[in-house]
């Protein structure tokens, strides 16, 4: 059986043992699938590529003594931000239109920009694992979620959900409980499958996009009221 990818400008088709082996070909079908099936832009991201002294120790060298791809010096967030100089990948972007843009960054780990098709709710490993069985079971729509290396579980939510979040927790009674959760919007980033995150291993689908639901996210308020409370049960 084939495996096709849609998209704006043309349909490519790719059967078992056609891809290209190595990490490149699978991020670049990766973010062909992100561009061409759900809609979203990518933007090509640094990687940790190795360890050296702390800070102050050379050229591309962060806090945490991880060198970053990047080449700055004293990386404030090795393997985890945009390539400054990396242009973006438009949603819409064929297969062939990706593989041309990822061979200027080979190695580039996969990013996506919050904001535009959707916001992000952050949670905990524990919390989040929590909280994703109870929604299903209650059959509350659900968008894309991932789980980072560092622990944190990631809910694809409409846009627009990051500015109104305090005001949805005041209203839900969760505002002063000091729950680690957090929203991310416009101007932040998340590293996306398969990529690696700040050297700590790649970052996982625990539910993966769809056809149904990566264009169209949920709104905000009909998940936060499980997670504030996953998130409570769990720092409790």
């Amino acid at each position: 059986m084939g495996f096709t990818i849609g998209v704006s400008r043309g349909i490519r088709e790719i059967r078992p043992g056609s891809r290209r082996r190595g990490r490149s070909a699978t991020e670049c079908t990766a973010v062909a699938e992100y561009t061409g099936l759900w809609g979203w832009d990518v933007v090509p991201g640094a990687r940790v590529t190795g360890h050296g002294p702390a800070a102050g120790g050379g050229r591309g060298t962060g806090r945490s003594g991880a060198v970053c791809s990047c080449g700055a010096a004293d990386c404030r967030a090795p393997g985890a931000h945009p390539l400054a100089f990396a242009a973006e990948v438009p949603a819409g972007a064929t297969l062939d239109e990706v593989t041309e843009a990822w061979a200027e960054v080979p190695g580039a780990a996969v990013m996506l920009p919050v904001g535009r098709a959707f916001d992000v709710i952050e949670v905990t490993e524990a919390a989040g694992r929590r909280a994703l069985v109870r929604l299903e079971r209650m059959g509350v729509p659900l968008g894309p979620v991932a789980l980072t290396p560092s622990g944190r579980v990631q809910f694809f939510v409409a846009p627009g959900a990051c500015a109104s979040l305090p005001q949805l927790l005041y209203r839900m009674g969760w505002d002063d409980t000091g729950l680690d959760l957090r929203g991310l919007g416009p101007g932040t980033h998340i590293t996306a499958p398969p990529s690696d995150l700040a050297g700590l291993g790649p970052v996982r689908w625990l539910r993966t996009p769809a056809l149904d639901s990566a264009g169209r996210p949920p709104q905000a308020r009909l998940l936060l009221g499980t997670l504030a409370y996953a998130s409570h049960r769990s720092a409790s």
